[in-house]
């Protein structure tokens, strides 16, 4: 009774509609379907096929809520592009037992409470197998309490782009299955790198949610590792645009003397904090993290740079959780371009921001299909009659996996967390390519 009158205090004021993988659109609500139609009888042999919700004969639902539209419409966007590349190749080959991959995708424009509400309509209303790819930390934070709700329906999250830590501890792990490396592992590595490059005071700029506080945790932590602290703190609020002033942040920090500054936040919101800080003439290095979004801050940068007739590019790194898109030496970045190449993913019109163009291949789209990759090596190995204890279990048994990126994936049951790699980006030549030279790379 009390879960019932929860959810349905959270699901007020949906809008009743789904979008899928195809862009159609499924209503709520529809009209019953009339005895002895072909409809019914089909509908009869899906429900016998069924093994689990979400299943038919012909399909199996994926749940997926992201940000689609506004500021940050691009991260949602390339993950779900991403992912779509991969499940458009596997069902051109049959799908996965017989049975095509459609994502159910909602917009909860990188908000909390739209994010809940999407959960609801997902498992609810949909139906979906399980859930996958949500975007953010101050949307799947406010989430995880009520994913938690349908753990007596063994639901479970798979591969979301957010390296927070509520998900990688109790009591939500249990429901939640980590790709990727974690927040807190991408800063601890920036510390140490640029501890070792003679930095000690360490400037944070952060977006002023879950999110930025996750990041700058992991700064604190890395620091107090070394007897150090954080010197100075600067803030901005989610939903930032790349045309907002940042110049009190940047004359807080600069004032600090501090002699990095690393970011966490969404791509317009750090790529205005860029701009301002070398529009001030601060040459400070300034790193950012995987979510930031670092293609699409990057094109932000290099478009404001041609009409101002300046570099905002120099002494700029991006930690990535996933290797450089161009690395063709790896052959899962080869099947992620030919595949992308070939299916051309797009999002749904309904979900469409016009404002945003997708990228040909970035870190966040390569991140995608990495997710996707392990998702459809778990239904796999889950059988022919896939339940949603059984998929869990044969993610559960991915044992040094080799996704095809250098290093192998590994879940268990005490491990929900598949990969650990941190990488390190630079910009040359208006693209990112992995660090190799340190001094080269800071040198404004």
């Amino acid at each position: 009774m009390e879960r019932r009158r929860f959810l349905r205090l959270v699901s007020r004021g949906i809008t009743g509609g789904f979008v899928v993988a195809q862009g159609s659109v499924i209503r709520a609500q529809s009209a019953p379907t009339p005895k002895g139609s072909p409809l019914a009888k089909e509908g009869a042999g899906e429900a016998l096929a069924a093994s689990a919700p979400g299943v038919s004969w012909r399909e199996i639902k994926i749940g997926m809520s992201a940000a689609f539209r506004g500021t940050a419409a691009g991260l949602g966007a390339e993950l779900y592009r991403g992912a779509q590349a991969y499940y458009g190749e596997i069902n051109s080959r049959g799908g996965v037992h017989g049975r095509a991959l459609k994502v159910v995708a909602l917009d909860d424009g990188y908000e909390p409470l739209p994010c809940m509400r999407n959960t609801v309509q997902l498992v609810d209303r949909a139906g979906v197998f399980f859930l996958s790819n949500y975007v953010g930390t101050p949307t799947l934070t406010r989430a995880l309490p009520l994913i938690r709700r349908y753990a007596d329906q063994h639901v479970i999250l798979v591969g979301n782009f957010t390296g927070a830590q509520p998900q990688r501890e109790p009591p939500y792990v249990e429901q939640v299955f980590n790709v990727r490396a974690s927040y807190r592992q991408e800063m601890l590595a920036q510390v140490d790198r640029f501890w070792q490059l003679g930095a000690r005071r360490f400037g944070v700029y952060y977006q002023i949610d879950a999110y930025g506080r996750s990041g700058t945790d992991g700064v604190a932590r890395g620091l107090a590792q070394r007897g150090a602290k954080i010197t100075a703190e600067a803030t901005y609020p989610r939903g930032a645009r790349f045309e907002d002033d940042m110049r009190p942040a940047v004359n807080a920090l600069r004032d600090a003397q501090v002699d990095v500054v690393l970011c966490t936040g969404a791509y317009q919101g750090c790529g205005a904090f860029v701009r301002a800080t070398r529009d001030a003439g601060w040459n400070v290095p300034i790193s950012n993290v995987s979510f930031v979004g670092s293609d699409a801050m990057l094109r932000l940068l290099i478009t404001h740079g041609k009409t101002t007739g300046r570099d905002y590019t120099r002494a700029l790194i991006n930690s990535q959780v996933v290797p450089s898109y161009d690395d063709v030496s790896l052959p899962a970045v080869m099947e992620y371009r030919a595949f992308m190449d070939r299916h051309h993913p797009t999002v749904p019109e309904p979900l469409r921001e016009p404002s945003y163009m997708p990228q040909p291949y970035s870190f966040i789209s390569l991140e995608g299909f990495i997710n996707a990759k392990v998702i459809v090596e778990g239904l796999r190995r889950a059988g022919p009659n896939p339940t949603r204890q059984g998929f869990r279990q044969a993610l559960e048994s991915l044992r040094s996996f080799d996704v095809g990126i250098g290093a192998s994936l590994s879940f268990s049951r005490e491990r929900h967390q598949g990969l650990d790699s941190v990488y390190f980006t630079r910009v040359e030549n208006e693209r990112w390519v992995p660090v190799t030279d340190w001094p080269a790379a800071l040198k404004a």
